[in-house]
């Protein structure tokens, strides 16, 4: 296909903030979008210069001109919309957290297999220039053998029962909206960890408003995690190696620039900076993905996607949390 086709299910802040890097990724255009109010669709159609609105998920997973969904509802709601769309032959790209139970994210995975369409977490860090070249030096060695990673990812949420961060049915809590971040790195950089384990705290209404997180490896590899809705946090990660370490610089989540610290050698800084907001780069793994017809990402497979929900998981039940996911039918 010359030119590939997006829609947008849930036109929110997030939402609109990733439609405004279309324009720095070649062969793609937004077409459509949905919500469950028409006059929220029609408002943010009309906001980014978009053709067709829909009241409705279901319209847009059937309409015909949309050859990939963007959806970035409430965490909960994506385990529904995101199957209707793979059912449909529509190739998705699913915020964070991709879902909000490892069982969800397994269904998904499963039925994408099974179908052979695209799928992929929108996990924007994995695709920032400054990532991409932190990944580049581990793998060439420049630190040694990575050994532990530390990283935060906190935020002063205000208190209040009725904020999206502390309402359980749309998937609230620290975990799904900023711990997601600390621990896909983490997982990035060291891979599966053996053993995890969580310290945090609950609000009354039964969401995490902040965790430390220790991920243990059998060869005593580390990582030291930590996410808070009720402080802000510089936003930092290190990566530790047996000859040096990496500084990514805040905040790690969408850096610009990072710190090489080698044995022997001066610190040398690498600056590289995001294309437009920062989206732009995993918009266009995704369309050069679906151009070339590959089913997955190899930068964010949905093995890790997995293997992500299933720490967050764990953390989940050790906090004593339990996550409401949504219905798997639109």
């Amino acid at each position: 296909m010359s030119i590939v086709r997006w829609g947008v299910v849930g036109p929110g802040r997030i939402a609109s903030k990733v439609v405004q890097d279309f324009p720095h990724v070649p062969g793609a255009e937004v077409v459509a979008v949905a919500s469950r109010s028409a006059e929220r669709a029609r408002t943010f159609a009309d906001t980014h210069g978009i053709d067709r609105a829909h009241d409705s998920y279901r319209a847009i997973v059937e309409d015909d001109g949309v050859d990939v969904l963007y959806i970035a509802t409430p965490h909960p709601q994506h385990r529904a919309v995101t199957l209707a769309a793979l059912r449909a032959g529509k190739a998705v790209l699913v915020e964070k957290a991709f879902t909000v139970t490892p069982a969800a994210t397994r269904e998904i995975a499963e039925l994408a297999a099974n179908t052979g369409v695209f799928a992929m977490e929108a996990m924007w860090t994995r695709f920032m220039p400054t990532i991409v070249r932190a990944r580049e030096l581990i793998a060439e060695g420049a630190i040694g053998a990575a050994q532990a990673v530390q990283a935060d990812l906190g935020v002063r949420a205000p208190i209040d029962p009725e904020d999206r961060f502390y309402n359980p049915a749309i998937g609230g809590g620290a975990l799904f909206d900023v711990g997601v971040y600390p621990i896909s790195l983490a997982q990035m950089v060291l891979g599966t960890p053996d053993s995890v384990t969580a310290h945090g705290v609950l609000a009354p209404g039964g969401v995490d408003v902040e965790e430390a997180v220790l991920f243990g490896y059998a060869d005593g590899r580390s990582a030291s995690l930590f996410s808070s809705l009720r402080c802000a946090t510089p936003g930092q990660a290190r990566v530790f190696g047996t000859d040096g370490w990496i500084d990514v610089l805040p905040r790690f989540h969408h850096p610009d620039t990072l710190i090489l610290y080698r044995a022997g050698h001066e610190p040398e800084t690498i600056t590289l900076p995001h294309t437009g907001g920062g989206y732009s780069h995993e918009l266009r793994e995704v369309t050069e993905c679906v151009t070339a017809g590959r089913p997955e990402s190899a930068v964010m497979p949905l093995a890790d996607t997995i293997d992500i929900q299933d720490i967050m998981g764990t953390v989940a039940d050790q906090l004593g949390m339990v996550p409401q996911e949504g219905p798997a039918e639109l």
